[in-house]
């Protein structure tokens, strides 16, 4: 069956390739630089570490407190992580499982 999800597309996958293929951190940084604004990355990061605290249990209040992003945004982001395709908890336990020594 075909995939009808709109975001889904040719022009989507070459975006992604395009990350896929990025192999440092320096490489990911002049890439995004280059790609987004100062602010869409800054956007970007605090979701990812709004959706690390919610996973590890903190309260909208600490996230507010310790990322500054308002509480509909952080709504948002537990909507995704409660409903969504799992995108948030599998990355962030792919990193967590990888910066740990072994």
């Amino acid at each position: 069956m075909a995939d009808k999800n709109p975001r889904r597309n040719p022009t989507t996958d070459a975006l992604f390739d395009a990350i896929l293929s990025l192999e440092t951190r320096e490489e990911c940084y002049n890439f995004f630089e280059d790609l987004c604004t100062v602010k869409e990355i800054s956007d970007m990061a605090q979701r990812l570490e709004a959706a690390k605290l919610l996973l590890g249990g903190s309260t909208y209040d600490q996230i507010v407190k310790a990322v500054e992003i308002s509480t509909a945004t952080i709504s948002r982001i537990n909507r995704c992580i409660q409903y969504g395709s799992g995108g948030y908890r599998d990355t962030i336990e792919k990193v967590q499982k990888s910066a740990k020594p072994e």
